[in-house]
């Protein structure tokens, strides 16, 4: 509820404050690690940072809250708001380090600005930044609530019972809590925070969906991010957990938390998924699988070829498990093997891209979408056209979300 002066002052220079944003957020966050370098050694994701994605996905989150203040004055970016607490709520943030980013945040802005950020601008935009911050405070407090883990004390420590070598760069870990207390609840669909203390001191952390529901435990999978020749930097933490974490060792791990959570009714389900984003799928169908559910299921996978597809044989073993569940995969190299390898009458096996008008999708569909983003989208396209509501379609994202 942006007051009527604030409005006026954000609408006449949200134009300026938007086309200066690529310059505001790296000032920003310059400063505050300047000033508070633990964050970065110790909450901030150093990889996003260092390729710029979680540079963006703030100054879009914010140009976003911004624009509905006063375009939409009686909305609010609720599914934005909601995937940004989940995400601080995995990393324990808490209500006292928002006055730092305020600070840091401002004085980025005032700096780029110059002159233009008169006193009457400045209390403008505090204005907008409060109400976001405190929208999200509110939120994450109920989800510290609901957890179980008031005041953001979200982290536990679990040992490492079990490793799985799913592919290559894909490994699966199994992990119990350490003080033998029953397991945090969980969604199927939902990520846990996972922090390991690096060679340097850093306590890098990183999220990784639930990829299973093993008795009395978590199962977390994880792929070895490579770095590439476009900048991009190798994952600190995946390759730290393939190469030092074999089992026995202890874990700093979070509740699970994420917005993205199978859909309790009976509608129709549509999962699709790509690389690595097979785990939240995974999660989901062991879930309906576990219940005996009787909902049709149709699972859609890409993947280079069947070596890269990780959960390859539990994708066929669940869909087989549930009465009304079928699976479609796309190879882009089907390889020696044939890709039609372990097929049964629910499997049907592809070659090159996702096609979903060869896929028939049932009337009232509920469609999970998780790999990259192009993949994302390109799938997202197919199903709108095949009369999926946008409403239906719900997505998530391995990293800074940046199409929000």
């Amino acid at each position: 509820m942006l007051s009527t002066k604030s409005a006026e002052t954000v609408r006449a220079t949200l134009p300026a404050v938007g086309s200066a944003i690529g310059q505001i957020t790296p000032l920003f966050y310059d400063k505050m690690f300047a000033a508070h370098p633990e964050l970065l050694r110790d909450l901030f994701n150093r990889g996003n940072q260092a390729n710029g994605s979680q540079r963006q996905a703030l100054a879009g989150s914010i140009a976003t809250f911004a624009t509905y203040l006063v375009e939409h004055p009686d909305e609010r970016p609720d599914a934005m708001l909601e995937r940004i607490a989940h995400k601080h709520a995995s990393l324990g943030v808490r209500p006292d380090q928002y006055p730092i980013v305020r600070e840091h945040l401002f004085a980025a802005i005032a700096e780029v600005l110059g002159d233009a950020v008169t006193e009457e601008v400045a209390a403008a935009w505090d204005e907008v930044y409060w109400l976001m911050a405190n929208a999200l405070i509110a939120l994450e407090e109920r989800l510290y609530a609901a957890a179980g883990t008031p005041g953001g004390d979200v982290w536990r420590e679990y040992r490492v019972t079990g490793r799985f070598q799913e592919t290559d760069d894909v490994a699966t870990f199994v992990v119990q809590p350490v003080d033998g207390g029953p397991l945090p609840a969980s969604r199927p669909g939902q990520y846990v925070s996972v922090q390991v203390e690096l060679p340097d001191g850093a306590h890098q952390i990183r999220q990784y969906s639930l990829s299973g529901q093993p008795d009395g435990a978590l199962q977390f999978s994880v792929k070895r991010v490579t770095g590439d020749a476009a900048g991009s930097p190798a994952g600190e933490v995946s390759n730290y957990l393939h190469d030092h974490v074999q089992g026995g060792e202890v874990l700093r791990v979070s509740a699970p938390f994420g917005d993205v959570v199978l859909d309790e009714g009976d509608r129709p389900l549509l999962f699709a998924s790509a690389g690595i984003g097979c785990t939240p799928m995974i999660g989901m169908l062991s879930r309906l699988a576990a219940d005996g559910s009787t909902r049709r299921v149709v699972s859609v996978h890409a993947d280079r070829s069947p070596h890269t597809h990780a959960f390859r044989t539990e994708l066929r073993q669940l869909t087989e498990k549930l009465d009304h569940a079928t699976a479609e995969i796309w190879y882009e190299q089907p390889g020696a093997d044939g890709d039609g390898a372990g097929a049964g009458e629910a499997i049907t096996f592809h070659e090159g891209l996702t096609d979903l008008s060869r896929v028939e999708i049932p009337a009232g569909t509920v469609a999970y979408l998780c790999g990259p983003v192009p993949f994302m989208k390109a799938v997202r396209a197919q199903l709108l056209e095949a009369g999926v509501p946008a409403a239906d379609i719900h997505y998530e994202v391995f990293g800074p979300d940046l199409g929000l």
